[in-house]
């Protein structure tokens, strides 16, 4: 079995080496599994040394020129030839127990895809509490967040990939596709809780609670609108790092 890790990029040289380190670190760890892998960034018209960075860290690097995370994804997906996809942000890092969990899910043979919850640190009292509530309608629901999101390379070029009419929300969108195609093969999308994904709280950082509430507000009020208007999704596309 091979698995394809994409790692969408744009502005991360502060962090995708930390990225690609954790996920070569997971990969050692498990070689028992006898798997093996590749990691490709997609480096998203970065102004930065993402790219050059990502090559120094062995990865493959290819290059999206447009500034969407559903097209970097697709066209990572696009050089990818693993048998499995598995897409995780450039700021996360992927612990060899949660690489664990990812390929037991794949030897199982039961499941289509899967997804994971998160861990994030230093949040204030309210983040804390919206993480705990996304978490509890992505395991309900079975919705993958985009930080980390499993599936079959077929059932991914079957179901036609990362919409790219959205700007947000892509991966429920996936999610929700993959998982009806699962129900016709008979196999599950599930969500892993075991070893949450440590990613990063950054947001939380560079934008008041305010902003992100509006944000969301704006998300919720126009749920099928507002995804995929990027103009007005600047928690996700102004460039703040």
């Amino acid at each position: 079995m091979k698995l394809s890790i994409i790692v969408p990029a744009y502005n991360e040289e502060r962090l995708i080496t930390e990225c690609i380190e954790s996920i070569n670190a997971a990969i050692s760890a498990n070689r028992e599994f006898g798997f093996s892998a590749e990691i490709i960034v997609v480096d998203n018209n970065s102004t930065d040394r993402t790219a050059e960075m990502a090559r120094q860290s062995g990865a493959i690097v290819c290059f999206e020129p447009i500034n969407q995370i559903a097209r970097a994804r697709n066209a990572g997906a696009v050089v990818a030839n693993g048998d499995w996809m598995l897409f995780v942000d450039a700021d996360s890092l992927v612990s060899p127990g949660l690489l664990a969990d990812i390929v037991g899910v794949i030897n199982s043979g039961r499941a289509i895809g899967c997804g994971s919850t998160m861990q994030m640190t230093g949040l204030p009292l309210w983040a804390r509490f919206t993480l705990w509530l996304w978490s509890r309608v992505s395991i309900s629901c079975r919705w993958a967040a985009g930080s980390l999101l499993l599936c079959r390379t077929d059932a991914f070029r079957e179901v036609g990939g990362f919409n790219e009419a959205f700007y947000v929300a892509e991966e429920i969108d996936l999610s929700r596709r993959i998982k009806k195609l699962g129900r016709q093969r008979g196999l599950k999308f599930i969500i892993l809780t075991a070893h949450p994904l440590r990613t990063s709280a950054r947001k939380m950082r560079l934008y008041s609670g305010a902003e992100i509430a509006r944000q969301f507000i704006r998300l919720g009020l126009h749920p099928l609108r507002a995804p995929q208007d990027k103009k007005q999704l600047a928690l996700w596309y102004d460039g703040r790092r």
